[in-house]
């Protein structure tokens, strides 16, 4: 990690907010991801536990899977299940992993690249490793964050999304000592190429020892940072952080970070994946795989689901994308 790399002097540069004109955002509160399993019994850091619903809004759900080398025979995916009413985006650092669904989606992703899938109306999918993987091993290490989707949106027709990694907008931070990913959004007025229907930037940022990052941050969007590796301090209380913790800032127009001075090999640099949207204030009926807004759309989501109407599991195989 990371999978896609630049030179930073050769980018387009992110100016530092003015502290005069943009208010720094100060650090509201540091939590430890958990660890548990998902699907078929793949590792995962639980990044939002504990973490008030109020302060994720529009997210729901993330989940930091890996950093496993598998041996040969142990890589693990997910079984086919359903979703409704929001959308799921699986961002891959290291290795591969293989997606399809009821409607027809469907592709292959790896170093760096981005599947977005939007469950919308109702879909069944499923996402596991390559048996080309599953049988030599190898190491695996991904994102994947669930995104709410807004009343009027939560009924549209499934639709997905296939990122390739080099498409994401690169950037370099005001000195060159912060590489920036923008896969979707805009930060500083480039956009990335991830389409969205609730309004969201969601960025991956790796600051070289000892560099400081700050960037200009929407004031209407909640402001948050995920450790993927490394250590550092955020904000202006330049609050210490390390792998595996999630940063939840309070409001203002710019966010700051800066990566530790002494860091191990395996890990020089501050992994950051910075994420904020606009709240969407509703309320949120959620139970498993289904996300909407009050316990009778739960209820007809199941039967929706039970009486086959999200699709059926397509008989072809997944296709392979380049």
């Amino acid at each position: 990690m990371p999978a896609i790399t630049a030179d930073t002097m050769t980018l387009p540069r992110v100016p530092a907010p003015d502290p005069a004109l943009a208010r720094q955002r100060g650090v509201r509160s540091v939590t430890t991801a958990p660890s548990g399993f998902e699907g078929e019994g793949f590792p995962v850091r639980r990044a939002f536990a504990g973490v008030a619903a109020a302060d994720l809004d529009p997210f729901l759900h993330m989940d930091q899977m890996g950093e496993v080398e598998y041996a040969p025979g142990e890589p693990k995916g997910t079984p086919w299940h359903p979703h409704r009413g929001f959308e799921t985006v699986t961002y891959m650092l290291d290795g591969v992993f293989e997606h399809q669904d009821s409607h027809g989606g469907g592709g292959t992703i790896s170093d760096g690249d981005t599947q977005w899938m939007t469950a919308g109306s109702g879909i069944l999918h499923i996402e596991k490793p390559p048996e080309a993987l599953v049988a030599s091993g190898g190491l695996f290490h991904g994102m994947q964050l669930w995104v709410n989707l807004p009343r009027a949106n939560k009924f549209d027709p499934p639709h997905y999304q296939d990122i390739r990694g080099g498409q994401a907008a690169l950037l370099s931070s005001a000195d060159g000592g912060a590489l920036l990913r923008v896969i979707a959004g805009e930060l500083d007025g480039h956009a990335g190429p991830g389409s969205t229907f609730t309004p969201i930037t969601l960025v991956h940022a790796t600051v070289s020892p000892g560099a400081e990052l700050s960037v200009p941050w929407n004031p209407g969007f909640n402001a948050l940072a995920y450790v993927m590796a490394g250590a550092g301090t955020v904000g202006v209380e330049r609050r210490p952080v390390r792998k595996g913790q999630l940063v939840v800032f309070g409001p203002g127009a710019a966010l700051t970070a800066t990566a530790a001075t002494s860091t191990p090999a395996a890990e020089p640099d501050l992994e950051l994946l910075l994420l904020g949207g606009r709240p969407i204030h509703e309320p949120v009926a959620q139970y498993g795989p289904f996300v909407m807004n009050t316990r009778a759309e739960l209820v007809q989501a199941f039967e929706d689901f039970q009486a086959g109407r999200f699709g059926v599991i397509p008989s072809t195989r997944i296709p392979h994308t380049e």
